[in-house]
């Protein structure tokens, strides 16, 4: 069992609905509420939300100081849209701890943005001060991208000509014969023409939330207020809501034609799920504690 140090968590929302993430004091626990949290973690990463809400009741009844335990009810309690335990939840999270409700707030603002966007092939025209991020797919055995990972590649070429200041960054590990992601996505732009000062190699992420936590650094590094995400159409609105969390509002959802009719209406509420968990995962909320 890990006990949390340091959470890191959402303290303010911006006008364009970015936030930014700032260090809190750990909070204290016992063995008993930590359990029933990590029970809550795994239901909620197993797909079984009600069965994740009920061990947080639990906690909440021992604990019912618990930030983080009130900030994950209030989350899949809108998910299940349960408002009554939601309104609860964030009542008593803005007496506890206002700058983690706050947040909270921002990540259904975040997940709200999320689901309205719709894939469009169609650039954004945008200036320097909008970075382009890439999100990376699985690599072919000789370290080649993939056809998913090409399509993506032809979108962000598409960008980055209709934006030829803005910088980019390529993010993604998950290395085929000692080639990461970002690095074979680089390769494949500045061989067609991209010039390598433009690109910004982030080779560290495992996953879609590590994708916008990490590209995000890389973004106010270099100076950028706003993003163009670029994915396939089935991956756009978890990728959007994740850099809303990371803190960098979303102006354009660029992404390849494959599946773009499937995916323009708006998901189902199961199929916004991996939304939901991702909207926790980047806000670090811990997974156990």
């Amino acid at each position: 069992m890990h006990i949390r140090r340091g959470l890191q968590y959402l303290v303010a929302i911006s006008i364009a609905a970015s936030v930014s993430l700032a260090g809190s004091p750990a909070q204290a626990t016992t063995p008993e509420t930590d359990a029933l949290y990590n029970s809550a973690q795994r239901h909620f990463t197993e797909g079984d939300s009600a069965a994740g809400r009920a061990d947080l009741r639990e906690l909440i009844a021992r604990d019912p100081a618990d930030a983080q335990a009130l900030s994950l009810q209030a989350i899949w309690s809108n998910y299940d849209n349960d408002i009554p335990i939601r309104d609860d939840a964030m009542g008593r999270l803005r007496v506890v701890d206002p700058a983690m409700a706050a947040g909270t707030d921002g990540v259904f603002q975040a997940i709200n943005r999320g689901v309205a966007t719709l894939p469009n092939p169609l650039p954004a025209l945008v200036g320097p001060q909008t970075g382009i991020v890439v999100f990376g797919y699985g690599l072919l055995p000789d370290g080649t991208p993939r056809p998913e990972l090409v399509d993506r590649l032809q979108a962000a070429w598409l960008q980055a000509i209709a934006s030829p200041l803005s910088p980019i960054v390529v993010s993604g590990n998950n290395p085929a014969n000692g080639i990461t992601e970002a690095q074979a996505m680089r390769n494949w732009l500045v061989g067609r023409g991209i010039p390598a000062s433009r690109i910004y190699v982030e080779n560290r992420a495992g996953s879609t939330v590590d994708n916008a936590l990490f590209s995000a650094e890389i973004l106010r590094t270099v100076g950028a207020t706003s993003v163009v995400a670029v994915t396939s159409p089935n991956h756009i609105r978890r990728a959007v809501t994740d850099l809303y969390i990371a803190g960098i509002p979303v102006v354009g959802a660029t992404t390849s034609l494959d599946q773009l009719v499937s995916q323009l209406p708006p998901p189902s509420r199961p199929a916004q799920y991996n939304i939901y968990l991702d909207a926790t995962r980047t806000f670090r909320l811990p997974v156990s504690r």
